[in-house]
C-alpha cells in the first residue's frame, strides 16, 4: 500500500472517529458528560455547550473527509482542523496553569485533546508534501 493510500485511510478512519464522537454529544449529551473521564469535575451539565461542541467536532469530521477526497482544499481545511484542535489542546494547558484542573488533566485528557491535535497536524504536514507532490506533477483533482 502506497504512503498516499495509508494516509488517505487514516484520515478517513479519522474522519469517522471525529464524527462518532461529534454525534455521541449532541444525540446524548447527559450520556456524554457522565461517562467521560473528567468532564463532570469541569462544570455543571450544561446541554447547549456539550451539543455546540458535538456540531464542532461533526463539522470538523466533514472537513476531513472532504479533505481526504479533495485535494486542491485539503491542506487548507486540514490546517483548519488542527488550529481549531491546537487551540483546544492549549485551552486545557492554560486551564491546568492558572489552577483550574489539576496537572494529571493533561494526562487523562490526552488521547481525547492534545493527540487529536497531533492527528491532524501530522495530516496537515502529510497533505502539503501531497499538495508540493502534485505541482510538480501538475495534478490537481
Amino acid at each position: 500500500m502506497r504512503a498516499s493510500s495509508s494516509c488517505l485511510s487514516f484520515a478517513a478512519l479519522y474522519g469517522l472517529i471525529l464524527a462518532a464522537n461529534g454525534l455521541s454529544m449532541h444525540v446524548a449529551p447527559v450520556t456524554r458528560y457522565d461517562n467521560v473521564s473528567g468532564v463532570p469535575a469541569t462544570g455543571p451539565f450544561n446541554q447547549h455547550i456539550l451539543r455546540e461542541i458535538g456540531l464542532i467536532f461533526a463539522l470538523l469530521a466533514g472537513a476531513v473527509l472532504v479533505g481526504g477526497l479533495k485535494l486542491a482544499t485539503r491542506s487548507l481545511l486540514w490546517s483548519a482542523i488542527a488550529v481549531w484542535l491546537a487551540g483546544h489542546a492549549l485551552f486545557h494547558i492554560w486551564e491546568v496553569l492558572v489552577g483550574i484542573c489539576a496537572p494529571y488533566a493533561l494526562a487523562r485528557n490526552f488521547p481525547g485533546v492534545s493527540l487529536t491535535a497531533i492527528f491532524a497536524s501530522t495530516l496537515v504536514l502529510w497533505a502539503r508534501r501531497e499538495m508540493t507532490s502534485a505541482r510538480k506533477r501538475h495534478v490537481l483533482t
